[in-house]
């Protein structure tokens, strides 16, 4: 916003009654659109609210519409008519506090914000909650946009995502943050070297196409001031951040994805809003979108609002801008962030900073409600849509049906399976053996909710190291330790999400500042990783084995689980159609098995599919037997088995 905004802005406004309705005046926010917007069933608000162009009276400009209760008086101001706060005064439409005005003369690309002067004579400034587009950071104006009009291409795409099965389809996830996935070298003209929307999915689609992943899922797509905030502190949640491009342009990269058989999934931030002046907090001069008692508005660890999930508008400014993202967007699923926080009152806080239930309980029971709509709302709207919780508690039924009591999740992030995974690697593969349950663990409850196994962005920031220096010996064991790691992680039942630069060996953190160390694939260890994790995620989408009994015992069997002493472990993957079932053997150690037995439930041959010594992975084998046939004799509680040659770190898949 320009500096002009405040200094236009004349005090004489405070004793200015608002303008009167003209005879016959028709509110373009009809009686029906209040009365929706206070049940929290105004789907479409978004077409109602914000600034939309249009004309009337034979006239081209824009309605602006904003819910502001506790003001005194709401005026536009804009590039429009120099940021004048007495120049386009808003009228007050009903008795539930939304204001709009018809301005002549506004186009597209046009700055403006609210002026708001509250009941003791404050003047804030403020963005608009429902624009769709935002001046670029550091600048904090709204801008008006059009967002109807693309022509889409993504019909066949759209008619297939129908066809999606929560818990049979393969579902591999590439986590990108758009801003340092790739940069452009520094100019004048783009300081900032970031890809535009068209840029970044032509760049994209190619790499997730050679790679074999079903999926992306972008982080910070929504308006943020805050660069280091990576997307999590959001200002414009209507707004596709204007970093990258226009909300055409990201309906682009949306569709140009879809084009490419690659689906879009979008991080969403339902759980707190930041502070920033000219954002939600204290919106018209109170507590609006925020509890007002601050025991339950405040995240005092992180230093934002807490959305109020009891009122109704607030609800439904949420409820509708999922469905936003889904349909005016086209995206394929919502990963919801920091879902604990918003399920328990006592989050992050200490005894005193937080107020019980009407039970006497840390449930935040209207986040309870609020979610079982949400779901039911988007998934019931949207066949084949997915709405993923980032949840790091045990609260039950996170992905179970409304009915059974659940919040109707299609997945939930498997973090005690990362935690106890992320442990057992990093440890001297001498102390594994001490520490054997913590890789079979996941298997007593794997099957309570539909979980995605995640390596995010969060596991290799903060001193955390990358995922390829969580590893343990020299550079060459490292690569060797993630190689066997990740087929562990693809052989265990659970969708799959990688964050970006970890399928190469990234070996520093990741920074937002800068753009992931593509240099390294100049290196042959890196090459030799990426190619296996490639091969990782092809071998994931040809074998249902890997994804369509994902959910249940049927699809998983135990061959040996407790050879800790020799850190290996051994499992079946069955098929629905018992026809190209998997065999997995994992060694987790530098020691080479030459006559390694291992059981076998079936007297088939068993064709080696994937094998981490092989030389394309950096591995000394160049030609190994691909068949093997199993005999007759009891090995590891099965009544067949097979004699293979285990390599050192080494990981052996075979069909059958």
């Amino acid at each position: 916003m320009k500096e002009t905004a405040k200094t236009t802005a004349k005090t004489t406004a405070k004793t200015r009654k608002a303008p009167k309705k003209p005879a016959g005046y028709q509110p373009r926010f009809s009686e029906l659109d209040q009365y929706l917007f206070g049940q929290a069933t105004h789907y479409d608000i978004f077409r109602k609210m914000g600034a939309h162009l249009d004309k009337k009276d034979g006239k081209v400009g824009a309605w602006f519409t904003v819910w502001a209760p506790h003001a005194a008086e709401v005026s536009v101001i804009g590039e429009f008519n120099g940021w004048d706060a007495h120049a386009n005064v808003m009228r007050k439409v009903g008795e539930d506090g939304v204001y709009e005005v018809f301005i002549p003369g506004v186009t597209e690309g046009m700055m403006y914000k609210y002026y708001i002067r509250t009941p003791d004579g404050r003047e804030l400034y403020k963005a608009d909650p429902y624009a769709f587009a935002s001046e670029k950071r550091p600048g904090t104006a709204s801008k008006v946009a059009e967002i109807e009009g693309y022509r889409w291409g993504d019909s066949e795409w759209l008619t297939n995502r129908k066809k999606f099965d929560v818990q049979k389809s393969a579902l591999s996830i590439y986590e990108v943050h758009p801003g340092s996935w790739m940069k452009h070298p520094w100019s004048e003209s783009n300081p900032d070297g970031f890809y535009n929307y068209v840029q970044f999915a032509h760049s994209l689609a190619d790499y997730v196409k050679k790679m074999g992943y079903t999926h992306v899922e972008l982080m910070g797509i929504a308006e943020h001031p805050f660069d280091g905030s990576w997307g999590y502190q959001v200002t414009g949640y209507y707004a596709p951040t204007s970093r990258y491009g226009t909300p055409k342009e990201f309906k682009y990269l949306v569709d140009y994805l879809h084009k490419n058989k690659i689906g879009v999934i979008l991080d969403w931030v339902p759980a707190h809003f930041p502070k920033d002046a000219h954002g939600l907090a204290d919106f018209d001069g109170q507590p609006l979108y925020e509890y007002a008692d601050p025991r339950k508005g405040e995240h005092p660890e992180w230093g934002t609002k807490i959305f109020d999930y009891g009122k109704n508008e607030v609800k439904n400014f949420m409820l509708a801008n999922a469905l936003y993202w889904v349909e005016e967007y086209h995206v394929d699923g919502l990963r919801v962030d920091a879902v604990a926080s918003m399920l328990y009152l006592d989050y992050g806080k200490e005894p005193g900073q937080w107020v019980p239930n009407k039970n006497g309980g840390n449930e935040n029971l209207e986040a309870v409600e609020f979610f079982k709509h949400l779901n039911t709302l988007v998934r019931g709207r949207n066949k084949g849509v997915i709405m993923i919780a980032e949840e790091s508690t045990t609260w039950p039924k996170v992905t179970g049906s409304v009915e059974d009591g659940g919040l109707h999740f299609s997945y939930k992030w498997n973090m005690g399976w990362m935690h106890d995974f992320l442990d057992y690697m990093k440890l001297d593969p001498y102390f594994r053996k001490y520490n054997h349950n913590k890789m079979t663990f996941g298997m007593t409850y794997a099957f309570s909710e539909n979980y995605i196994l995640v390596l995010s962005h969060d596991e290799v920031v903060h001193l955390k190291c990358s995922m390829i220096n969580k590893m343990p010996g020299d550079l060459k064991e490292k690569f060797q330790n993630l190689m066997v790691g990740y087929a562990f992680m693809f052989g265990h039942p659970g969708k799959k999400l990688l964050f970006m630069g970890q399928d190469f060996g990234q070996l520093r953190e990741w920074s937002e500042e800068r753009e992931i160390d593509w240099f390294l694939l100049a290196d042959e260890g890196h090459q030799h990783l990426q190619t296996f994790f490639s091969d990782l995620l092809k071998m994931y989408r040809k074998y249902p084995a890997l994804y369509a009994n994902d959910c249940g015992y049927e699809g998983f069997q135990w061959i040996n689980a407790n050879d800790g002493d020799r850190s290996i472990y051994s499992f079946v993957r069955w098929s629905p159609t018992g026809k190209n079932n998997l065999l997995f053997v994992c060694n987790f150690t530098p020691v080479e098995r030459p006559d390694y037995m291992c059981g076998v439930p079936r007297k088939k041959q068993y064709r080696l599919i994937l094998d981490s010594s092989d030389m394309k992975y950096g591995g000394p084998t160049e030609k190994r037997q691909m068949v093997y046939r199993a005999k007759d004799g009891e090995c590891d509680g099965q009544p067949y088995r097979i004699a293979y040659s285990l390599p050192a770190y080494g990981v052996a898949v075979f069909s059958f």
